[in-house]
């Protein structure tokens, strides 16, 4: 998931004249690719080679995490704004968001640990009500506040990347149904969660504080009450499951289970390096790409250049539903490709910037023709975030162990953490050719760890990861 974390210059500076065609074209072809996409994919196979019973329980479960990413979604363009209205400087709000890092590295463990013994669906009940407690403190403009704000965002965090997907991994098995269907709900979760969800949230945030002026927090007011209407959902309708065995053990013992399936199974070792370096590359991305297109100062209708790359997004999504369907198509083989596509996509700027293309820009003056070839360069990205999280998240259904899987999942999210505070603490002590360089070289080791996984399958072609206590070859 990548959200979109918007510089103080970009609150501020008014709109001059009118948005350039070249924002319309791009937007236009991609939605014109995403709906041809989406078209073709209409009719009535699925529904015949489906029961109707998998697609009420399919669409049940994507109702409620639409609901849940929109929770999340609408916070995200306002965040640093309401900072910067309680008047923090940029010092103050960078340590804020380092806090909420620090938190999902530090806590994030132990709640997967929780979730595996206690229940995934608790675990989903408690990801509500901690983000929503986080939403609450907005209100207040007192530091500490915020920061236990934070520190209660990282938890819900944690919880939003793997109890939720715990949940319907150990659920979609438990009912008996094909493991083929539920690639195509993953598809459909990212393509929803991360695509429309997150367009439309931008866009009622927007309405809310702009159009009817209720101010900087009140996108937290409907991320609070999207997120009670969630919890309501689930504590109704959700049946409770487990990990294998995790509830008869300590969560001590849990997390040491979880530590021991990754040293012994490389395969989940390489899953959870290759998710780190991807994801680190994309939070990355996410603080460098305002910079990388408007170096100058240039006017930027960020609004847009954000909706524009969730197209791509949900194309890419599109996409992953068809090559995931196809049989001869090997996760394990095309994710390579994705990886050296997205490490491609991502030097763009530092081959501009080496080169030089065009004349620079100006401030006030709109995207120069540097910024235009990254743009096309990040759009390329996006798609492949689209194809990577549904991929992923097959990946980690086939090998991560289910009596340990949300532990595990946290596990992999401790180095991604880590990286981002490191990077936050010190982003103004790189250039940013250099910190486009870095995320070439992550996602290319992400290719090769991908080809090491992808022999090690071949070698064991057996679905589902053996239990830490298997003789399994190291």
């Amino acid at each position: 998931r990548l959200k979109v974390v918007a510089s103080p210059s970009t609150l501020v500076r008014p709109r001059r004249g009118k948005m350039e065609g070249y924002y319309w074209i791009q937007f236009g072809c991609l939605a014109v690719c995403c709906a041809m996409l989406e078209m073709q994919k209409m009719g009535t196979k699925e529904r015949v080679s489906m029961p109707q019973n998998f697609l009420t329980f399919r669409n049940g479960y994507l109702f409620v995490y639409s609901l849940m990413m929109a929770g999340d979604w609408l916070q995200g363009p306002y965040v640093y704004a309401l900072y910067q209205h309680y008047g923090y400087t940029t010092g103050d709000i960078g340590k804020l968001f380092i806090a909420g890092f620090g938190s999902s590295m530090i806590f994030g463990t132990i709640v997967g640990s929780m979730a595996d013994k206690y229940g995934r669906k608790n675990a989903a009940l408690t990801y509500c009500v901690t983000y929503i407690l986080s939403c609450i403190t907005k209100h207040w403009a007192n530091y500490w506040v915020l920061m236990v704000g934070r520190f209660f965002g990282g938890i819900a965090t944690s919880l939003l990347f793997t109890a939720f997907e715990s949940w319907l991994v150990a659920e979609h098995f438990k009912r008996g149904y094909e493991a083929e269907w539920l690639d195509k709900t993953f598809a459909k979760a990212i393509f929803l969660g991360n695509g429309l969800v997150s367009i439309v949230s931008g866009l009622l945030a927007n309405y809310l504080v702009t159009d009817m002026s209720l101010g900087p927090v009140a996108p937290f007011d409907a991320a609070a009450v999207f997120l009670a209407i969630g919890f309501v959902v689930i504590f109704f309708t959700w049946t409770e499951n487990k990990g294998d065995g995790a509830e008869n053990q300590s969560v001590q013992a849990g997390m040491v289970q979880a530590f021991e399936a990754i040293k012994n199974d490389k395969r989940v070792f390489y899953l959870g390096a290759m998710q780190s370096l991807f994801e680190a590359s994309m939070y990355s991305f996410v603080f460098l790409w305002t910079p990388a297109l408007g170096p100058n100062g240039e006017d930027l209708p960020h609004g847009m250049i954000f909706a524009t790359m969730m197209v791509a997004c949900m194309v890419g999504s599109s996409v992953a539903s068809r090559i995931m369907s196809r049989p001869d198509m090997k996760v394990e083989r095309y994710m390579q490709l994705v990886f050296l596509v997205s490490a491609c996509a991502l030097s763009v700027p530092v081959f501009v910037k080496s080169f030089g293309m065009g004349e620079q820009g100006v401030k006030g003056g709109p995207i120069s023709f540097e910024g235009k070839i990254q743009m096309l360069g990040f759009l390329v990205f996006e798609a492949m975030v689209g194809i990577f999280w549904p991929s992923m998240m097959k990946m980690r259904s086939q090998y991560v162990p289910e009596e340990v899987r949300s532990t595990v999942m946290n596990f992999f999210r401790i180095p991604l953490n880590l990286f981002v505070c490191i990077i936050l603490y010190n982003v103004a002590l790189f250039p940013l050719s250099a910190m486009f360089c870095m995320c070439t070289v992550f996602l290319c080791l992400a290719a090769f760890l991908q080809k090491k996984l992808e022999t090690l399958v071949m070698e064991r072609p057996h679905g589902k990861s053996a239990s830490f206590s298997s003789n399994a070859p190291p």
